[in-house]
């Protein structure tokens, strides 16, 4: 999944919202949440060390990092004996951004057209 999101203008098209919408669904869990945390205050770790810190079973964890990865928030490097997730923060920074511009554009006032 690209890592970067524009900002989405007030007509946007659809393959941004389905972006921004799989990647805020990816944040919708309490857990993904939690190991989003752990992984930005960690250069990388593996599951092991993800699980170490949840009370979640190791098949939960990576279940839920694969979600992550999906979304394009979470970096998986391969390896062995183990694989490296990291926080890719260009992506998060730029949902972030697409976040802030939705945001404002809802909270304006609405311009003087009508509905119907």
């Amino acid at each position: 999944m690209n890592t970067r999101l524009d900002p989405i203008p007030a007509r946007h098209d659809c393959s941004e919202r389905a972006a921004l919408a799989g990647r805020l669904a990816a944040l919708a869990h309490p857990a993904r949440i939690e190991i989003l945390q752990h992984l930005a205050g960690v250069e990388a770790c593996c599951c092991k060390d993800v699980v170490s810190r949840l009370d979640l079973a190791q098949s939960t964890v990576s279940q839920h990092l694969k979600v992550l990865v999906d979304a394009g928030l979470v970096r998986l490097t391969p390896g062995r004996p183990r694989s490296r997730y990291e926080v890719d923060r260009e992506a998060l920074a730029a949902l972030a951004g697409a976040v802030d511009h939705l945001l404002d554009f809802c909270c304006a006032p609405p311009s003087a057209g009508r509905c119907g």
